[in-house]
């Protein structure tokens, strides 16, 4: 006998002399007694929980009964005594043994009654524990045994050492043959396409590099959770985390199954909010058309109308869907939904405002895609009415971008839309008191007739639309044949006017004198149709209905 197991001996005897008289366990504070919850204590034995002790016995507190039992157990345990472990009866308590000697008692205090445990039964768990400890100790004084099971852990790091190399070879191969794929496809592209899908390639590879190391990671825990399970000190470790994956696993598995009903009604409202969008798509597209008419849509409002139904629609349909997602009714989805809600709605404010403003532009039909129209100080050909701004590009190639909020408060001006008289194009020269009125008409209309890109019909038209200090003011009033080329058409009127003028000698200027000239500045009848001013008679008639005639 070694010294150093002597006291453990004494307390086993003081054990086993106390639990062989069969008596009930006394109920003085003195001899048992709950201890408090700071006190409780695991037993532990060759790394596994046996029980957790709560009672005080004899004044003992559970880390004293937990020392002695486990000093019973290991010198049991060199004794090469494990076996067999059982429970009986002591009397209001129930003793473990082994080899027919008690090394633990479980007494009614060490029972967890908030999670139902028994007396019975948790003392059938520790011995069950128990047991399972002890086998793992005797499995250590094995020595074939453990070089089997190093055997089996060298085999499995081999297997997995391999499967790595295998997924890191499919990685680079995968990487080639996207390479490969992406050069065919980008050849048979032209130049535009090419810069859409350049990228794809490397999205593909990083989506299947993410795969490949998720599946590196999982094959890694499942063989950690291997080797450790091969060795008795460290099996614990290695059941709780295959216990930890198959708890997970069996949670993800409960979970999707008591989705199931959630997940069909959702698929079920995107089915039928895909077949309604579908349908909203052939309807519009047949009033654009022509084909299809529909009070208060117009065939150049069908396709943002239908694009407003279409994104109402799905809006309805997501509202609809989001309480049957898993996990929509959970703390962490509202919170994320609020602060993203605030997020919006501090910062949507002016969108908000533009996208309102688009949709007005868009229903009041004040202008068109294609159209020449001026918005404030620009003026030019309208490129896109967007959601939040609309684009134009001038007569000098500019593109100008107008936020929509922008257009609404400014004066829209359509020259591509109306009668003929809301497209004119005009331009004004002032000539002296001494120039025949008649010949400046003739000349400016001459040079209008002259000029690419003007209309004939109607026929250009000359307004005095001044009698100034000095001179008279005449405004030129003409139809460009295409309302997108005014100014190219201003441009040519103007070249025209100037060669009619200097042709026939007539000066356009604007005469201011600090004195009275020698002879009155007027115009005697006899030079009142000097040319190409026309006759009376055609004079007379090209004029009238137009302004005051000759």
């Amino acid at each position: 006998m070694k010294w150093r197991h002597l006291p453990a001996l004494i307390a086993a005897a003081c054990t086993v002399a106390t639990l062989s008289a069969q008596a009930p366990v006394p109920s003085d504070p003195d001899v048992t007694a709950v201890a408090p919850p700071e006190q409780a204590v695991t037993l532990r034995y060759a790394g596994r929980p046996i029980v957790e002790l709560r009672a005080r016995m004899l004044s003992r507190a559970p880390a004293e009964r937990a020392d002695t039992a486990r000093r019973l157990l290991d010198h049991l345990v060199d004794r090469r005594v494990v076996s067999p472990v059982s429970t009986r009866d002591a009397g209001g308590a129930i003793a473990i043994t082994v080899g027919g000697e008690t090394v633990l008692a479980i007494l009614p205090a060490d029972v967890d009654v908030l999670s139902g445990g028994t007396l019975d039964s948790t003392a059938t768990a520790a011995a069950s524990r128990l047991r399972l400890a002890l086998a793992e100790t005797t499995e250590l004084s094995a020595p074939g045994h453990l070089l089997w099971r190093l055997a089996q852990a060298i085999a499995i790091t081999i297997v997995w050492l391999a499967v790595l190399w295998l997924l890191r070879r499919l990685n680079r191969v995968a990487a080639r043959a996207l390479e490969r794929a992406t050069d065919r496809q980008l050849s048979r592209m032209w130049a535009g396409q090419v810069m859409r899908v350049a990228h794809l390639p490397r999205v593909l590879h990083g989506a299947a590099s993410l795969l490949l190391a998720a599946s590196a990671l999982v094959l890694t825990y499942l063989w950690f959770a291997f080797v450790l399970r091969r060795f008795p000190y460290t099996r614990p470790l290695g059941e709780s985390l295959r216990a930890l994956l198959f708890t997970q696993i069996k949670m993800l598995g409960g979970a999707l199954a008591d989705a199931l009903p959630g997940l069909f009604t959702v698929a079920l409202i995107i089915v039928i909010a895909r077949w309604s969008a579908k349908a909203l798509t052939l309807l519009f597209a047949a009033v654009e058309q022509g084909r299809v008419s529909i009070p208060g849509v117009y065939p150049d409002t069908a396709v943002p109308t239908r694009r407003l139904l279409t994104a109402l629609l799905w809006l309805s349909a997501l509202a609809m869907a989001y309480p049957y997602i898993p996990g929509s009714e959970s703390s962490g989805v509202k919170g994320v939904s609020v602060f993203v809600g605030v997020i919006v709605s501090l910062g949507s404010t002016g969108v908000m405002q533009h996208l309102m403003a688009g949709l007005t532009i868009t229903f009041a039909r004040a202008v068109r895609v294609g159209e020449f129209a001026r918005i404030g100080d620009v003026q030019g050909t309208i490129l896109q009415i967007g959601a939040l701004a609309t684009k134009v590009r001038t007569a000098l190639g500019e593109e100008i971008t107008i936020p929509n909020s922008v257009v609404v408060s400014q004066t829209t001006t359509n020259y591509s839309r109306g009668t003929d008289a809301a497209a004119r194009l005009t331009t004004s020269v002032t000539i002296g008191y001494d120039t025949p009125w008649r010949q400046v008409e003739t000349l400016l209309l001459t040079a209008a007739l002259q000029t690419p890109g003007v209309r004939q019909l109607p026929a250009p038209l000359v307004w005095r639309v001044s009698l100034e200090d000095y001179y008279i003011k005449y405004t030129l009033l003409v139809v460009p044949e295409d309302p997108c080329h005014r100014a190219e058409v201003l441009d040519r009127l103007h070249g025209r006017i100037l060669d009619e003028f200097n042709e026939h000698g007539v000066q356009i200027m604007s005469p201011h004198y600090m004195a009275d000239p020698d002879r009155p500045k007027v115009v005697p009848p006899s030079e009142w149709h000097a040319a190409p001013a026309s006759p009376p008679s055609m004079t007379t008639a090209a004029t009238t209905g137009t302004h005051v005639g000759s």
